[in-house]
């Protein structure tokens, strides 16, 4: 996750996470990406059901639930444990999490329990009544899927009227007192929409939006006409950004974050790095430095509605164990896991462009699960890195040939 507002806008600044000793419990949501101990966000994959069937879904999320979803038992257990445990996060996710029958009740043990409890969803059930309640159970944050304008989003979710509809879902949240943010996914069918989208975003006064890059995962895997080029995806972070420094210059700052490519922080600091803006380069270098680059199975874990436990939701086919025989903290730390303690110090295993990359240390070797599924090699590398050749030796030591107008 590289928080563009972040790290090119100044809305943080590397003193403002050290004040709290990078410690998860004392961090506040949005700083805690740079925590030391790296206590794992958990995203839970709570039901496989979903009223829709996206062509992107890395769930494959279908219109019931799974035969061996977690029973109520298990998953109270489950959210109990977590607490316990010190999850600062659980992101309850699915399929669609609203149709899960004790939905409520599971987000409503997570905050009892001290836990951050964030919702991603469709938004199609969220109406003023489910707005109200979700606000009163305590709910940090609900992220809402918006991936296009009315016949982009309607499109690429496979039924007409579904903008609309989400519109009307995110001003019901609003209402209700939620922080509510976009969700999208970043395709070439959505590309030409991203300054609309950023204005709809500040029409309906959303403090919070994410980019997603797209993974080749679940149905998603059927998707490679819809992936953007490297050249359409420095685009699009471009545009991002730009836009994203437009609005802190208007007073109108947002939170604009982008996932699952962790080469658009070092592409961010090159940016500043280039406009000879030196002092604004260093402090996003920091910043990515504290952070640490991707952290699936590190400071990122998911569970699946069947209990299984994965380094990230995008590689389900990595199984570390089940909750259902051991605790969640058990599985997570266990010493005999090789795989499972290597991704925790994976730039030490990439290979190939990763492994001779400079920013190596704060890109973290990107995502595991695209690599795998692009060369068969998990250690591989992650062919969404769009940095070049020469790009990627451009470490803060290394003199920039087109900042000094040499290329």
């Amino acid at each position: 996750m590289i928080g563009v507002s972040k790290l090119y806008c100044g809305a943080v600044e590397p003193s403002d996470i050290l004040r709290y000793g990078r410690r998860s419990a004392a961090l506040p949501s949005h700083l805690l990406q740079f925590s030391a101990d790296k206590k794992p966000v958990v995203v839970w994959n709570v039901t496989r059901a979903c009223n829709l069937a996206c062509g992107h879904c890395y769930a494959e999320a279908a219109h019931g639930p799974a035969r061996d979803e977690l029973t109520r038992a298990e998953a109270l257990r489950l959210v109990d444990h977590l607490a316990e445990y010190g999850t600062p996060v659980i992101l309850f996710s699915g399929g669609e999490p609203l149709l899960h029958p004790h939905i409520f009740e599971l987000i409503a043990r997570a905050v009892r329990g001290g836990v951050r409890a964030v919702l991603s969803t469709n938004g199609l059930l969220i109406d003023r009544e489910t707005a109200a309640r979700l606000a009163g159970l305590g709910l940090s944050y609900v992220g809402i899927s918006l991936d296009g304008l009315e016949t982009t989003h309607d499109e690429l979710r496979g039924r007409p009227g579904l903008f609309g509809l989400t519109l009307k879902a995110i001003r019901a949240a609003r209402e209700a007192g939620l922080k509510v943010g976009l969700r999208l996914t970043l395709n070439r069918r959505n590309l030409a929409e991203l300054g609309s989208l950023l204005d709809l975003m500040e029409s309906e006064d959303l403090p919070r939006v994410c980019f997603y890059h797209l993974v080749a995962a679940g149905r998603g895997r059927r998707l490679d006409r819809w992936a953007l080029s490297r050249a359409e995806t420095r685009q699009a972070v471009d545009l991002i950004a730009e836009r994203t420094e437009d609005m802190f210059r208007r007073g109108r700052g947002r939170e604009v974050l982008t996932v699952d490519n962790h080469a658009d922080g070092p592409w961010l600091y090159l940016k500043k790095r280039r406009a000879g803006q030196a002092e604004r380069a260093a402090a996003i270098l920091e910043l990515l430095r504290l952070n640490g680059g991707n952290s699936s199975g590190h400071g990122l874990g998911a569970v699946s509605w069947d209990g299984l436990v994965h380094p990230d939701q995008f590689w389900r086919s990595v199984r570390l164990g089940s909750v259902r025989e051991r605790d969640f903290a058990e599985i997570w730390h266990d010493p005999g896991n090789e795989f499972l303690q290597a991704l925790k110090s994976k730039k030490d295993h990439v290979t190939g462009r990763c492994r001779a990359c400079s920013f190596l240390e704060v890109c973290g070797g990107n995502l595991r699960a695209r690599a795998e599924a692009a060369t068969g090699d998990p250690w591989g590398e992650d062919p969404a890195c769009y940095l070049s050749d020469e790009e990627i030796n451009l470490g803060p030591q290394a003199p920039d040939p087109i900042a000094a107008g040499q290329g």
